[in-house]
This record gives structure tokens, sequence and C-alpha cells, in this order.
């Protein structure tokens, strides 16, 4: 008795989340600074006319949503819902094939594999395209040596649509295998007990149990295509404007008012998204 009470007593000791609770304010202070603060100022520009980010002359209006009915935005969001739409369908595609097989294969070092295959994510995504830009041109180090003729795509849809693929595949790849790994094998097996075939246990059992990796790559590769504007930038030569390059070209000119009301628009997709992956995967598995 008295050696259970000495063991309820120092369970009692131990910190609570409760009393650990105090631990996440630092979080939560650059939280609000770096992520609510800057969102609601951008909400409060939407409504108001300035010249740069002087108020001395600042007038309520709601003129500034005048911009979503400019061809230029129209083609802007289009050309956006395009590339991040391909993108995604090509990147779940190749990415389901390499999740699957890795997570099929008997390799003893497949978290070295995967490790390998999200490296990329870790480097800087400027100096990847800028590199990935040079290997478009006709001329570069590698058709140098080899004495052949390179691929002329800078510049092209083509160009860009490798150039998203080429940076976002990690991201389809890492919750697709998790979301295969947390799959109970005895499942596969009762499927095969009961007469399935390779091909019927994949489609009835293991591709169901994988949405939730589908659902949140396929959301983590949409949603920086869609906002992005580094790839379209360097890739695309100019020649093709998504979005996420109107609001870049709007906030470095100091339209601040105009940049604000499209980059909220993006920001609601954003949400939006959030709100889907939390109906899908409330736990957050596939993204561990």
């Amino acid at each position: 008795m008295q050696k259970d009470r000495k063991l309820l007593s120092k369970i009692d000791e131990l910190p609570s989340p409760y009393k650990l609770e105090h631990l996440s304010t630092p979080y939560k202070v650059w939280l609000y600074i770096l992520a609510l603060l800057p969102m609601l100022i951008m909400i409060a520009l939407m409504f108001i006319d300035t010249e740069g980010i002087s108020l001395d002359e600042a007038s309520f209006t709601f003129e500034n949503f005048l911009i979503l009915s400019e061809q230029s935005v129209l083609v802007a969001l289009y050309n956006s819902f395009k590339f991040s739409f391909l993108t995604t369908l090509i990147c779940l595609f190749f990415g389901y094939i390499i999740a699957y097989s890795l997570y099929k294969s008997k390799l003893k070092h497949k978290g070295g594999i995967l490790l390998l295959l999200i490296l990329p994510m870790w480097t800087n995504i400027l100096l990847r395209i800028e590199a990935l830009s040079y290997l478009m041109q006709p001329h570069n180090i590698i058709t140098n040596l080899l004495g052949i003729e390179g691929f002329d795509i800078l510049g092209t849809d083509t160009a860009i649509l490798v150039g998203l693929v080429f940076t976002y595949l990690p991201f389809v790849i890492l919750p697709i295998y998790n979301a295969l790994e947390k799959i109970d094998p005895s499942l596969e097996e009762a499927a095969l007990d009961l007469g399935m075939t390779e091909t019927k246990k994949f489609w009835k059992v293991i591709f169901p149990l994988s949405l939730k990796g589908l659902v949140s790559g396929s959301i983590m590769v949409f949603l920086p295509c869609f906002s992005g504007f580094a790839v379209p930038k360097v890739l695309g030569a100019g020649n093709v404007i998504l979005i996420g390059n109107i609001i870049e070209q709007n906030f470095s000119n100091m339209n601040y008012n105009i940049g604000s009301v499209l980059a909220v628009l993006v920001l609601i997709l954003i949400l939006g998204s959030i709100l889907l992956i939390n109906k899908f995967d409330k736990e957050g598995e596939t993204l561990l």
C-alpha cells in the first residue's frame, strides 16, 4: 500500500499538460506577430486607397476589388489553376508509384531512401530553379560535355510544368508513403485469404486507406504551385504570368492595396484547403 501511495504521489508531481501550456507562449506570440498581424493589415489595406505606405490621405474605397475583373488577372488566375492542376496530377501519379514501390520493397533502409527523395526540399528553391533553367537552354554544361544539342524550352509552358513537378514532387511522396506505412498488414492478408487478387486487393484495400496521403499531398502541391512566383518567373522568362507574379509585382511597386486584394484571395483558398485536410486527416497522420 505504501509503495502504491508513493507511486501515486510521484505521478501527481509530474507536470500536467495544463501546467506546460506556458511553454507554448513564445510560439503563440510569434504566430500572432508573423502570421495574424500581417493578415489583418492586408485585410485593412483591401478597403483603403493609399499612396505607398503613407496613410496621410488614406480613404475608404471598394475600387481595389475592380482588379479582379481585369483581363490580366483573369488570365493569371487561369494559368495558376491550369499549372497547379496539371502539376498536381503528374505529381500524384509519379509520387504514388514511387511511394508504393518503396512501401512494397524489402529494402532495409527505407528511411534513408526516403530521406534522399525529400532531400531537395532542404535546399534553396531559387538555386534549384536557376540550375534547371540552364539545362533547358540549347547549350549548357551537359550538352557541351556530351557534344549534343540540348532542349530549347526555356520560357515555355513545358519548362514551367517541368520545373513545378521537379520542385514539388517530394511533397507528394512523403504523405503518401506515411499513409501506406500506417496500413495494417493483416488487412492485406485478410483480403488475400478472401480470394482477392493482388489488383483487387490494391483497389479495394490499399488505395482507399491511402486516400489521406493523396489528399494531403495534392493540397501540399496545389497551393504552392498556385501562389508561387519563383518558378514561372525564372523558367517562364516573363512569357507566362501566374497570380503569384502579379502579387509580387504589386508589392514590389508598393501598390499594397491591389496586392492585398489578390493575396487575401489566395489566403482564402489556403484556409479552405486546410479545412479540407482537417476533414480527411484530422490528426495530421500523413504529414508526420
